[in-house]
């Protein structure tokens, strides 16, 4: 590949799939403290081999010449006066790093790496860092996003993100998070952390904030990637949870093809054509699904994969199993009796005991502040009434969604309800009499 665009393309590429392998394999060498230095050497190889390559041309294995590179950069300031004393008192101590010669010359091997990067997870997702803070992180330096990316993502400034990051590094650097995959006891409880924050990145992916796009496949993408990344490591033993949320986001994510159509208008699950579902995806699901079962022992993630399941394997709308659904919902309530799973719990209620029943539950739940505030609680409830005939509360109902929602794709089809309900009210008006 030659020609500057070519090479720049080619890059962004290396950035994207290798910049996280890097990053976590010199964190193991300079220490956690130093990850902006870990994190500007990367920056340093890929201009070098932009500079390079647009010269020279592309080498035959790109991905080895950045990481021989970044290796050479990493021994060059090892062998610095200022880090070498440094480096050479830590020797003794270097097993918690997973290295043990004097010299970084060994530390890019396949299972180094691997082993590095579930460190990096669990030095991203340290519960002195804040949540938000842990999420930003993790996508900079495992997922190689730029800080564009991840403020475009999260809806805030580029000048928030970098201060967001700023303080997460200072933590570390104070608190003296270790670059370790923890222990005994510590480790059940640091493993839910780092799956509560992955799953978060999947959703905030399978269902963006803001702006055109429905779906960032690009975070959810690497939300499984670093799932499937503690799936493979031994270090992990009891993998429950986490075989079930890589069912969970796996099952959600078979769906990706078929949630809008050509003119990128949103589907919903009655509307989508479930040929174009992936059944690989679909597969992988059940079987993580099924290894995520051990004992009596019933996690958040193992109830919403399998509900997620009945979706995914049912022939179509009609015949899903909306009881089985219904009983696991009552079951997820007493693990998380959320309001968005109360929300959800109603829908499935309405399949099995018909819309006045269910709408009697959303009744409950008006008062709620964070139901009062999503969009889809209001139309949720103006479905139920159009199922009742009660298009004049239904109109009420979508013109709140309407306001409330913020992609323009969920507005756009909730303006195409607002006038399936206007057509309604008015073939149901009384003809004036002559």
């Amino acid at each position: 590949m030659n020609g500057k665009p070519g090479i720049n393309a080619l890059a962004d590429h290396l950035f994207r799939h290798e910049c996280g392998k890097l990053v976590s394999a010199l964190t193991g060498i300079f220490g956690p403290e130093h990850l902006q230095l870990a994190e500007d050497v990367v920056q340093d190889s890929l201009v070098e081999a932009i500079s390079h390559w647009s010269y020279e041309g592309a080498p035959d294995n790109p991905a080895a010449w950045l990481f021989r590179v970044a290796k050479n950069k990493a021994i060059n300031i090892v062998n610095r006066e200022k880090y070498k004393k440094r480096y050479v008192l830590e020797t003794a101590s270097a097993g918690q790093y997973g290295w043990t010669e004097p010299t970084p010359k060994h530390i890019f091997s396949r299972q180094q790496i691997l082993d590095d990067q579930l460190r990096m997870i669990f030095t991203c997702c340290h519960p002195s860092i804040s949540v938000d803070s842990q999420i930003a992180l993790a996508l900079k330096t495992l997922c190689g996003f730029s800080i564009s990316e991840i403020a475009r993502a999260f809806l805030t400034t580029e000048e928030t993100l970098n201060k967001r990051l700023v303080r997460a590094r200072q933590k570390i650097r104070e608190a003296r998070i270790p670059f370790e995959v923890p222990r005994g006891t510590e480790l059940e409880g640091r493993v839910k952390a780092v799956l509560e924050t992955i799953y978060l990145l999947f959703n905030e992916g399978y269902s963006a904030s803001e702006g055109n796009d429905i779906i960032r496949h690009d975070l959810c993408e690497e939300a499984i990637r670093l799932a499937e990344i503690m799936e493979r490591h031994p270090a992990i033993e009891d993998k429950s949870d986490v075989y079930a949320l890589l069912a969970l986001m796996q099952l959600n994510a078979s769906r990706f093809n078929a949630r809008q159509d050509k003119e990128g208008n949103l589907l919903t699950l009655a509307e989508q054509d479930r040929s174009l579902w992936d059944k690989d995806l679909i597969a992988k699901g059940i079987s993580n699904l099924k290894k995520s079962i051990v004992g009596i022992y019933v996690s958040v993630y193992q109830v919403l994969a399998t509900i997620s399941a009945h979706h995914s394997t049912a022939p179509d709308l009609e015949t899903t199993d909306w009881k089985s659904i219904l009983s696991l919902y009552d079951s997820l309530v007493q693990l998380d009796s959320s309001p968005l799973v109360l929300l959800n719990r109603a829908i499935a209620k309405s399949k099995v005991t018909g819309a006045g029943p269910a709408l009697a539950e959303l009744d409950g739940l008006k008062d709620n502040l964070v139901l009062k505030e999503y969009h889809l609680y209001y139309s949720t409830r103006a479905e139920l009434n159009m199922q009742l005939g009660q298009y004049s509360d239904a109109l009420n109902s979508l013109e709140t969604a309407v306001r409330l929602a913020t992609l323009d794709a969920e507005k756009k089809l909730i303006r195409k309800r607002i006038g399936f309900c206007q057509e309604k009210m008015s073939q149901l008006q009384p003809t004036p009499e002559k």
